[in-house]
């Protein structure tokens, strides 16, 4: 015999959260506990995280064994669910757009130098683009560079090919700075 089942036992046997969801968010924890492990030590000092916490962080970045970190990392993900994850969320996220911001800066100036070596109309708006710049020394590294260019890929030295580049990422690291709090002031 079956009895009706009353509508208000189903809404209280689903108020907590399920097994698969605990799994999920305890995965999470522990990928954001890799992530922890990529931050430098001056990173994560001002996270003010458990000493417990931070020492199985130093553990397991000395731990090489496969099996033996993967536990250490289960640990960890353990350990954080008695932290809360936002500031570190946002110390890996900070620590990651840094290295992108980096990236793309290093592309940029491999840009220009492709640029300045393809192109004469480059170099005049390289000058416009980075007021102050030693015109003479850029005209003379594009040269050097044009030049080694030229030569068969055995003769090469490669020398005036990486001082343009530092001389550009140097140049466009300067204007950098004076290009953010434009528009820093721009937002206000």
């Amino acid at each position: 015999m079956t009895y009706p089942q009353d509508p208000s036992q189903d809404d209280d046997e689903y108020d907590r959260p399920s097994k698969t969801q605990k799994k999920k968010e305890s995965h999470e924890l522990q990928s954001l506990g890799e992530d922890l492990l990529t931050l430098p030590a001056d990173r994560v000092a001002p996270l003010n995280l458990p000493e417990i916490l931070l020492d199985a962080v130093k553990a397991a970045k000395k731990i090489s064994n496969f099996e033996g970190r993967r536990r250490q990392m289960q640990y960890i993900g353990k350990l954080m669910r008695k932290v809360d994850p936002e500031p570190i969320k946002e110390a890996v996220a900070a620590f990651k757009l840094g290295h992108a911001k980096d990236s793309l800066a290093l592309h940029q100036s491999e840009r220009w130098r492709e640029r300045l070596l393809a192109e004469d109309g480059a170099l005049q708006e390289f000058i416009e683009q980075h007021a102050g710049i030693d015109v003479q020394q850029l005209r003379s590294l594009v040269r050097a560079a044009r030049k080694d260019q030229a030569n068969a890929p055995e003769q090469r030295s490669g020398r005036a090919f990486r001082e343009l580049f530092q001389f550009i990422k140097a140049e466009q690291l300067k204007t950098e700075p004076e290009g953010d709090e434009a528009n820093d002031e721009a937002d206000e």
